[in-house]
Parts: C-alpha cells; structure tokens; sequence
C-alpha cells in the first residue's frame, strides 16, 4: 500500500442502511464507521475496508 495516497471511501452512493444487519447496503459499513470515516486515520479506514468483503459474502438480504 502506498502511505501517501489515503485510502478512499468505499461509498457508492447507495446510502440505505439494512435493518436486518446494520450495514449500508452499498458500502457495508455501519452508520458509525461511516460517519468516522473522514476523520479515521489510515489504518482505521484500512481496519474497517478489512471488515468489508466478509460482510458482503455473508449478506442473504441483498
């Protein structure tokens, strides 16, 4: 990975929180890392894009 370019936000522009599981629906972020993502810092954002390939393989709701 390349420290000097930031990791971008994962965002696709379909903003609609599942009830059924608490992620986005097109990022598959919760609302919490979602709003701390401007102001995480590298490895944060990079914890959290970790968490979301699993998440997405695991959703039946999509």
């Amino acid at each position: 990975m390349n420290c000097a370019t930031p990791i971008a936000s994962p965002c696709i522009n379909w903003c609609e929180i599942n009830p059924a599981n608490g992620f986005c629906r097109g990022c598959f972020r919760t609302l919490e890392e979602i709003a701390a993502w401007s102001s995480a810092n590298e490895t944060e954002r990079q914890r959290i894009c970790l968490r979301l390939p699993e998440r997405k393989a695991n959703d039946v709701t999509n």
